[in-house]
């Protein structure tokens, strides 16, 4: 058994997470000053800020708790910055959160155990074992206060020998302190439950309360499809390299967008903030949660609402209304084995649905795809769209050669081309009863391998363009009421996730004081009854 005084702990853990669990932060730091004195400074900082802050907060009750708890998750953190390239910002905090058990199976691998064994159990037992030598009380502030000064005067002299440099790092190159671990995910962590759980929730806030349907001639039938992580530069259709949608390209008046960009790189951001009435420079989680989206806004309107879910939820979006289906745990032997189900499972029994509305009022369905979710791409697409070879057939991307994980997404691509091309064959079945209409718009881009990068989720500001760009495409039927000619002359204009909560109301035919006709991308060619 091992003996050591708190004061000596906390040291000790301070040096092991900065040596162990920080390969990333310091990787990338050499990457830009290249300098290894100024490494070994910030090495240096980082213990000794570990140690103060730690000294300050830590007592001989919660210690060993703490930091096997700490161990643990700075164990996981080294693995997912590591492997993908991730930050863990209070937005993937809630990402993970959030997330469902067949997400976290599909993280899970032998590399992570062993990141967790090595750097995370085998620490904490022998954290376990080792005695807290007791001390009399005066002893043991003495102690603690030699090493919080102490702390402090290494700050202060490492700072002041480095200034020069240490002033770029905080003011030119702010991102690179969003890889240290485990602080910067505490700090992000008690942002979180700050926001999330210490705050006092905002007011509920009603919406579009005066939401009415405007007169039409046919009543319409309009599928929203929500994709995931497809990137718009994947999509033939915006001039990628690979046939990868050779059933949208043959489909006439199809309309693409290539320059639209989302309100997040992350599924629990973006969804929320595409069907609220606010645009992405004034969203937070606080006000998205406590105001209602546009599919509320609809329902007051005596809209047929239906959300098929086969992803990751709808993020409370739909949590109001009456017709909301999971299929992410579906038994449906024919599209769904242990790894969940592929997204043609979202068909069966639609038409059924359709066809047991007797109102005249519009249908609005929204199919929340599992589109291109990673890592485990290869479990996005049946067989048969297996068209790009070889793929990367594991969820750690960065041991598969870039062009495997590149042809595993690929096909991934391909499927969704087959399952919008599914829905587009679904509403003209029912063009003689209905006014039809697709929309598809993904929730982010994705990232493949792109410097060192992997799936999706950085803070946005410094997110690479292919996370925040996604695919968007849209189909009317001839008797819409959309000048399908006027609506491609504006297709190469920018738009964004802002624009989806007006354009919904606008194709809907929902009037509303809520509605901002300067939103609605149809507005200039919509076809008066």
């Amino acid at each position: 058994m091992f003996k050591a005084t708190q004061t000596k702990i906390i040291l000790f853990l301070s040096i092991f997470f900065t040596l162990f669990d920080n390969f990333v932060f310091f990787s990338k730091t050499y990457e830009v000053f290249h300098s290894i004195p100024f490494l070994i400074a910030t090495a240096v900082l980082l213990i000794s800020v570990m140690t103060l802050v730690f000294n300050l907060l830590m007592n001989k009750w919660i210690i060993k708790p703490f930091f096997i708890i700490l161990l643990i998750a700075s164990s996981a953190a080294a693995y997912f910055m590591q492997t993908y390239g991730t930050i863990i910002d209070d937005k993937m905090i809630q990402n993970m959160i959030e997330t469902d058990t067949k997400e976290v199976n599909d993280l899970l691998n032998l590399t992570l155990f062993l990141y967790i064994f090595i750097l995370g159990i085998v620490p904490s037992i022998i954290l376990l074992k080792t005695q807290i030598i007791t001390q009399p009380l005066k002893k043991e502030l003495l102690d603690r206060v030699k090493y919080i000064l102490g702390s402090i005067v290494i700050i202060l002299v490492v700072l002041f020998m480095f200034s020069k440099t240490f002033t770029s790092f905080f003011r030119e190159h702010k991102p690179l302190r969003y890889y240290t671990n485990p602080t910067f995910y505490l700090y992000n962590l008690g942002k979180y439950i700050n926001e999330t759980y210490l705050k006092k929730p905002l007011p509920f806030k009603k919406i579009g309360l005066d939401a009415t349907i405007e007169p039409q001639k046919k009543q319409k039938l309009i599928i929203l499809v929500l994709g995931e992580a497809a990137r718009y530069d994947h999509f033939s259709l915006n001039g990628y390299k690979r046939d990868t949608n050779p059933l949208l390209e043959k489909t006439p008046d199809l309309i693409n967008y290539p320059n639209t960009h989302s309100c997040g790189t992350e599924t629990a951001i973006s969804v929320p903030c595409m069907f609220s009435p606010y645009n992405r420079s004034d969203y937070s989680d606080a006000k998205g949660k406590s105001t209602e989206s546009v599919i509320d806004v609809l329902n007051h309107a005596g809209v047929n609402l239906l959300w098929r879910d086969n992803d990751s939820g709808s993020k409370k979006v739909a949590s109001r209304i009456k017709n909301y289906e999971d299929y992410n745990h579906a038994k449906n032997p024919k599209y769904c084995n242990k790894d969940g189900c592929v997204d043609d499972v979202l068909f069966v029994g639609l038409q059924k649905w359709v066809d047991d509305i007797n109102n005249t009022k519009p249908i609005f369905i929204v199919l929340h795809t599992k589109g291109s979710h990673g890592p485990a791409y290869y479990k996005r697409y049946p067989k048969k769209y297996d068209k790009y070879n070889p793929v990367c057939k594991t969820n750690q991307l960065q041991d598969c050669k870039r062009e495997e994980v590149v042809n595993a997404y690929d096909n991934t691509i391909l499927y969704t081309d087959h399952i919008l091309d599914k829905t587009i064959k679904f509403l003209q079945k029912n063009n003689q009863k209905f006014a039809t209409a697709m929309y598809y718009i993904s929730d982010h881009g994705e990232s493949l391998g792109e410097n060192g990068i992997y799936l999706h989720g950085l803070p946005y500001f410094i997110a690479p363009d292919v996370q925040k760009h996604p695919a968007n495409v849209a189909w009317f039927s001839k008797n819409f009421d959309v000048n399908i000619t006027c609506a491609k002359k504006e297709a190469n204009k920018a738009y964004s996730h802002d624009n989806l909560f007006s354009t919904i109301l606008g194709l809907v035919g929902v009037k509303t004081k809520v509605y901002n006709p300067k939103m609605d991308i149809y507005s200039k060619c919509r076809i008066k009854n």
